[in-house]
């Protein structure tokens, strides 16, 4: 008898809504607003609560668009897929190329920010050797089965839910003993009529929206989770929620402690200063840590996602499919794309600086941000003709923000994202003979 034709080698169907929630926390890290706290009260001019929560709402309208394309869309890929199929091949090929610069920037920039707070932490030691253990770490992070990444991410949240427990714990205390006491200092992070200007809030909240940064990559994952089509949506919104919440209990409790009328020693450690008032020498060495800890999370949490975006463009045919489109037939992991980026990550952490780095990462995420609002519109407002109000109002919400912090982004992140652009369109036009040729051939897998 002939053999039976061999299957071809697809993701594992693994993740349960737990699991997919957690993984979302991890990728935006919870302990989000504590890195740019200081930058945030400074524009918003103290009202950190109040911008956190106004992102939170504004990245939860983005949210449910991605939802709502992954119950369409199950496939990996994200706003990749969803722009290519409803909008035009081509714009979801630019679409997807625009996040790769997203995914492919922040592990490069957490092996920096991770190995700069290591020689903090440990004097004398040098640049090169921690920054090959922090890109060797991120890469066989993600090598292994997509489960065990799950597991990972579930005691990376235990930790870091302990160390938050006790620097809110801290901050409690201190406060109940300040000698002065009264309502007005409770109500301050949330409005100051001394510092308040609408200017300042909307400054602020376009910051705060850095807390959120990450959740999208929970959309790539859609092939390995199981019942893609209710609890990519509902892990997507669950995350922003729970990140929002937490993050405004967070930074609230820090402006008590330390209002924002009183300066910090060094706005890019803020946070670290309200520890050590409220803690002590030992929250704050504590709190260090624990941030490092969450930044290998986020750079973990990329690096797969980026990884899973390669994959979706490769099998696809967008980039070349022999490499990119490749899964190892054990792991069922895009093994070669997360060794590409792990090694990516290493060259670039000796290239450019944090900040370079840091300033690049908005770029090609709210480009995504924006195709994925309009997708949600297009596809079920006008091809499916479903006139509830919220597909219409919730992606054109999402669409306007995202455009709107799109415009306020630096020159410098600008020219360097629009550099990329046009790397990407040249290959494309390469690839196509000019575009006369389809750029993307599809495969979106069956709910399995």
């Amino acid at each position: 008898m002939p053999a039976e034709p061999a299957q071809p080698v697809r993701l594992l169907r693994s993740l349960g809504l737990f699991q997919l929630i957690v993984m979302g926390v991890i990728m935006v890290q919870p302990t989000a607003p504590m890195p740019p706290f200081g930058a945030i009260s400074a524009g918003a001019n103290g009202h950190v609560v109040t911008t956190v929560l106004i992102a939170m709402f504004a990245m939860m309208l983005t949210a449910l668009s991605y939802g709502r394309m992954a119950r369409a869309y199950p496939a990996a890929g994200s706003a990749y897929t969803y722009v290519a199929r409803e909008l035009h091949p081509a714009l979801g090929y630019f679409t997807g190329w625009s996040m790769l610069l997203d995914y492919m920037v922040n592990p490069l920039i957490c092996v920096i920010w991770c190995s700069k707070a290591m020689m903090g932490l440990f004097p004398g030691t040098p640049f090169w050797l921690w920054a090959c253990a922090f890109a060797a770490l991120f890469t066989v992070l993600n090598l292994r089965r997509i489960t065990a990444t799950a597991r990972t991410n579930e005691a990376l949240t235990a930790i870091m839910g302990v160390v938050i427990l006790w620097t809110l714990g801290a901050c409690a205390r201190y406060i109940l003993h300040l000698p002065e006491l009264d309502a007005q200092r409770f109500l301050t992070p949330f409005y100051d009529p001394e510092r308040f200007s609408w200017r300042s809030l909307s400054n602020g909240a376009s910051i705060a929206v850095l807390t959120y940064i990450g959740y999208d990559g929970i959309a790539t994952l859609s092939e390995e989770v199981k019942d893609p089509r209710r609890n990519v949506l509902r892990a997507m919104v669950a995350t922003c929620f729970v990140i929002g919440v937490l993050s405004a209990v967070e930074v609230y409790a820090a402006q008590v402690v330390w209002p924002a009328a009183e300066p910090y020693p060094d706005p890019d450690t803020a946070y670290l200063a309200v520890a050590r008032r409220a803690g002590g020498e030992i929250l704050f060495q504590t709190l260090s840590w624990t941030l490092v800890v969450a930044t290998i999370g986020s750079a973990s949490g990329a690096l797969l996602a980026g990884a899973r975006l390669l994959y979706g463009m490769g099998r696809d045919n967008a980039i070349p499919r022999g490499f990119f489109g490749y899964l190892h037939p054990k792991s069922r992991v895009p093994s070669r794309n997360v060794m590409l980026m792990g090694a990516l990550a290493l060259l670039g952490a000796f290239a450019i600086s944090y900040q370079t780095g840091a300033e690049l990462l908005n770029f090609g995420a709210l480009i995504g941000f924006m195709g994925v609002n309009v997708s949600s519109l297009v596809h079920y407002y006008i091809r499916e003709r479903d006139r509830n109000w919220s597909h219409l109002v919730a992606p054109a919400a999402g669409f306007l923000v995202c455009f709107y912090l799109w415009l306020s982004l630096s020159w410098i992140a600008r020219i360097a994202g629009f550099a990329w652009l046009a790397f990407g369109v040249a290959y494309g036009a390469w690839k196509t003979g000019g575009f006369r040729r389809d750029i993307i051939r599809f495969e979106i897998p069956a709910d399995e």
